[in-house]
Order: structure tokens, then sequence, then C-alpha cells
């Protein structure tokens, strides 16, 4: 392939039309390379092998490039099916506009635990990271919802704490309730007058909230990002409750909601399917 991006280089510039650049030429080349390993890492030795779902995961992987990745890739098997590489083109059919719906990575069950554990059983995390983990994981909050939050948005007799646009206050459970008072008295021991729940050395001596991108950093230590720990939980709840009554619940619009439903049904909800129906 490289010789042939050469060579079309060359005739480009006899025939007086616009080469492409070095850079060009690198950025095709790598494009390839990287999708040669995707392919390869999905068990598969061939070209000829490929199919759409090699493509379409490959493209998944970076939303924001998938025009250009997916022209590239289109390039690419024109050039190996005129060359007897492949028989059938896997780009056929595909969109250079991203599916709709959620294309984030969600946390496996066993990666919840090791979380939970390390910020309800280590003493040595600092409380603003359990605070952002635990209500991210448990109750879906966003980093900005727990960068707002007021000593007066706590409800001690309730036990609840009023996040973002959410239409009522969120009621804690006992780990959670654990975790923000452990915030609170980390912050009564700075004696300050800031009356944001999460304070920071910035911030301690004025009343404005933590800044973005310090609580953007605050789960760097688990490894961890807080848009992933809230999508896992949307992901979880709209896939065994109504919709509806999770984007009331979060003060979200429905459409915001829509894209974490699964795209598939779980043959476990299918209970009356008989055997020879059932997927083998």
């Amino acid at each position: 392939m490289d010789s042939f991006l050469l060579r079309s280089r060359e005739r480009a510039r006899r025939a007086g039309t616009l080469p492409r650049a070095d850079i060009t030429l690198d950025i095709k080349l790598s494009t390839l390379r990287d999708l040669a390993q995707h392919v390869s890492t999905r068990g598969k030795q061939d070209w000829a092998l490929a199919d759409v779902h090699d493509i379409e995961a490959f493209l998944a992987a970076q939303p924001k490039n998938r025009p250009g990745r997916l022209q590239i890739a289109r390039q690419f098997f024109r050039f190996a099916k005129s060359h007897k590489m492949i028989l059938i083109d896997p780009t056929d059919g595909l969109s250079a506009k991203a599916p709709k719906g959620f294309i984030g990575k969600a946390l496996t069950l066993d990666q919840q635990r090791h979380l939970f554990q390390r910020w309800t059983t280590d003493p040595a995390v600092h409380p603003h990271e359990a605070l952002l983990g635990v209500l991210a994981l448990l109750h879906g909050a966003s980093s900005s919802e727990v960068r707002h939050p007021r000593l007066d948005d706590i409800n001690p007799a309730d036990r609840a704490i009023r996040l973002g646009q959410r239409p009522r206050p969120v009621p804690l459970d006992p780990v959670s309730w654990t975790t923000v008072q452990r915030c609170v008295a980390h912050r009564e021991t700075q004696r300050i007058g800031n009356p944001h729940l999460m304070v920071t050395k910035g911030t301690k001596a004025r009343r404005n909230p933590a800044s973005v991108a310090y609580v953007s950093h605050v789960l760097a230590p688990a490894g961890i990002s807080p848009r992933m720990l809230r999508s896992t939980r949307l992901i979880d709840l709209v896939n065994t409750m109504d919709t509806k009554l999770v984007a009331a619940a979060f003060g979200m619009h429905s459409e915001g909601v829509m894209i974490y439903l699964a795209d598939h049904v779980d043959p476990g909800r299918l209970p009356g399917r008989s055997a020879v129906d059932r997927p083998t």
C-alpha cells in the first residue's frame, strides 16, 4: 500500500495536479497500521476475513475521527479488492455519521466492586476522591453535580443532598452518607469560610466552587473518570427501569436518557421462549 501511495503521488506530480503531502501519507499509513492491529487482535490474520463488525468497532474507538478513518479504510479496501486480496469490501454500507447511541465504555461488576472497596475502606484515599467516586458510582452524579453543592444543600434529618438540576434531594444510603460526612469533617479541619462541600486550596479563601480542572483530576489516582462512572450507573438504570422515570429523577431530557438503552434484548428476560427459539 505504501508503494501504491508513493506511485500515486509521483503520477500527480507529473500530471501537474496537487500531490499528497508527507503528513497526509503518514496519517493514512498510521491509520492502516492501527486497523491491521485492530483486526489482528480480533483473531483475524487475513484481510479477507475482516467484516463490517470489525470496521465498525475500529471506527467506534475514535468517534470524532470516524469520517476520516472511514475514508482511509474505504480507499484501502478498494485497493485490496482491485488486487484480489479480498472478495467483499467490509466498508460497504457504512456511514460517516456515527450511529446514535452510547459509544463509551462501562465498568464491569468486578471493577465496580474494586472501586467501591477503595472508596469505602481505604483511609488513605482523599475525601474528595471518595465523595466524587461514590456519588458517581451509586447515584450517577456528574462532576458538576458534585462540585457545586453547598453545606445548606445537605439535609441531615433526611440524609439527603441536592444535586444539580434534579427536582428533589437525593436520599443517601449509609455508605454515601458516611462519605459526605467525611468530606464535611475534612473541610472543617481547614477552618474555611467557603460554603461549598468540596473546597480546595485555591477556593478556601473565596466562595466559588472547585474548578473544573481540579474535579477532572480528582479520580486520577483510581484510574477512572467521572463520566465512565456516571455512564455505568445510567446504563444499569435505563435498562432495568422506565426511561421516563430515570429522566425525571435525574432532571434530564428523555432524549438524553434514550442513548443509554441497549440495542438488544437480554435472553434471560424472555422466559417464555422455547429452546428452539433461543440463540445458540
